[in-house]
């Protein structure tokens, strides 16, 4: 990697000399000046509240969590545009996949969208929080009941008997009303931070909801599609369409009964756009769970500057991406720490 001087690179500038006819004494004296400039340059990059890692080649892995695996691609494909000789190779496949094959050293960053637990940590796992988002409960919008649901909504106690005990398993159950359709009822086959968030909003854990199980947010998406008297629940994400920041075709989000009064009061209802759901998250109206950060997560802080450089930047630069790929800002204390972790 070549030193980059006034917008020049140093072996440029040592051709551009080559160019003209100077003597030997001015040799020393370029040379000299060079070296200032080289000095002062290199002194400069450390400004700011982090350092300015500009390792532009090199290669980063990256696996786990559906959650966040959409923003790391938009990620990656704005910093290749700014260095495009790091090559950047992401795989989906679940936050528990993400946080293993980081422990076990296989990649340089697992994405992870759940809370670190005591024995992670104890294992030697680096974080650092790098967006924000929500797990939705979903129906399928062509649900016959679809009127009432969004009326009434669900209390934390009904969803509790779908996806904990099964008590309820029509929705006529679940709505206090006449209808016999059975609820098909889904969750998520691997260990990932959707279904752990969800079950924490329950009191739970991920091996206490009850389901048919499916692999992914797209095969939790699609499944829900498919089956019009289906429940489940999906980050984010993959409800709204990012661009145009409305519900994705098929696809329905339940109203949280928050107060339990059996019906979605104004102060709950801001569920029709991406933009009005990210707003109650950060004023913190929906509820955390299942709201939560997203993360990297490595074996110890990462030694390649080439992975540093790409966290530094998505920490300044790429947070302006984060609202348009249709996540929500973290808040300023912890894109503060994060930076300091990537010192």
């Amino acid at each position: 990697m070549s030193i980059q001087i006034q917008g020049l690179a140093f072996n440029e500038i040592q051709k551009k000399m080559k160019n003209y006819k100077i003597n030997h004494q001015s040799n020393h004296f370029i040379a000299l000046l060079l070296s200032i400039l080289i000095i002062t340059n290199l002194c400069s990059c450390g400004g700011g509240d982090t350092k300015n890692y500009t390792e532009t080649s090199g290669q980063i892995t990256i696996s786990g969590a559906f959650a966040l695996y959409p923003l790391t691609v938009k990620w990656a494909d704005e910093y290749k545009k700014l260095y495009p000789n790091v090559r950047i190779d992401i795989s989906a496949g679940g936050a528990g996949k993400g946080m293993t094959d980081a422990l076990s050293g296989m990649i340089d960053l697992g994405m992870f969208s759940r809370e670190i637990t005591q024995a992670e940590l104890d294992k030697g796992v680096w974080w650092v929080a790098v967006a924000k988002d929500a797990v939705l409960p979903v129906v399928n919008s062509g649900n016959k009941n679809l009127k009432a649901i969004l009326e009434q909504g669900l209390s934390k106690e009904e969803f509790m008997g779908i996806f904990i005990s099964q008590k309820i398993k029509f929705w006529g159950e679940a709505l206090a009303n006449s209808n016999k359709e059975k609820i098909t009822v889904f969750t998520r086959s691997d260990a990932c931070g959707a279904a752990e968030m969800w079950a924490k909003y329950l009191g739970q854990n991920q091996e206490n909801l009850e389901g048919v199980g499916v692999f992914g947010d797209p095969g939790m998406s699609d499944a829900v599609k498919k089956d019009v008297n289906a429940i489940g629940y999906n980050n984010a994400i993959y409800v709204f369409d990012y661009q145009t920041r409305k519900l994705s075709q098929g696809i329905q989000v339940v109203p949280l009964d928050i107060n339990g009064n059996n019906k979605i009061d104004p102060d709950e209802q801001f569920y029709d756009n991406l933009d009005s759901l990210s707003a109650a998250i950060k004023s913190m109206r929906f509820p955390s769970p299942p709201a939560r950060n997203l993360y990297f997560v490595a074996k110890g802080k990462p030694l390649s500057k080439t992975t540093l450089a790409f966290i530094n930047w998505i920490l300044k630069d790429g947070q302006k991406y984060i609202h348009e790929a249709g996540y929500i800002e973290l808040s300023d204390s912890l894109l503060v720490s994060g930076k300091q972790k990537v010192q």
